[in-house]
């Protein structure tokens, strides 16, 4: 079995945060973040896969803090699982303000990533030689990560709405919606 150590794709990438990245209120949009962090997961699922790579999801996101303009982003990205023709790359976001010299964990995600050959086929990857404990409980991390973004993909595609009116006023119940008294089994959205 080819395996490659994770040291070997691990990746830390560090970024200004410019005015042209503020969204309305002064603070970097998540999307400027977002793109940063797909183009540092397909470095580092590259590194290891020798390989063109795509994103397949990304799990985990939450903004714990805001970036300003003026920070210094680094993101730190390394292999937790590889699959047949997939990986998983977790990544740890850190925000530095040069000036106060306060560092801020930003985020922290995953993004799940194939390899491609030039015909757009996957492609076959190394395995993932674990070292530590560490590293062994990643790996299981990301095996459960896939795991549930399977359960989400079949439910997502499973005929949930084939369930009565009745059924859905129950499950919708104490959410923050009111349902129109026009709205009955016979009607249909």
């Amino acid at each position: 079995m080819n395996v490659k150590s994770v040291i070997e794709s691990e990746t830390t990438y560090t970024e200004l945060m410019i005015p042209a990245y503020a969204n309305f209120s002064g603070k970097v949009h998540g999307g400027i973040l977002l793109s940063i962090m797909d183009k540092v997961a397909y470095v580092c699922a590259s590194k290891h896969s020798g390989s063109y790579v795509v994103t397949v999801s990304v799990e985990g996101v939450e903004f714990l803090s805001p970036v300003e303009v003026g920070d210094l982003i680094t993101v730190k990205a390394s292999l937790i699982y590889a699959g047949r023709s997939s990986m998983i790359v977790g990544m740890r976001t850190e925000s530095f303000n040069p000036r106060t010299g306060e560092n801020r964990h930003t985020n922290s995600c995953y993004f799940s990533m194939v390899a491609k050959n030039d015909d757009g086929t996957l492609r076959s990857v190394p395995g993932l030689l674990l070292k530590n404990k560490t590293e062994l409980i990643r790996f299981c991390e990301g095996k459960w990560l896939k795991e549930q973004a399977r359960v989400k993909r079949d439910t997502l595609k499973s005929d949930i709405f084939g369930i009565s009116i009745e059924e859905m006023h129950s499950m919708v119940s104490g959410e923050n919606c009111r349902i129109d008294s026009a709205l009955s089994e016979d009607q249909t959205a």
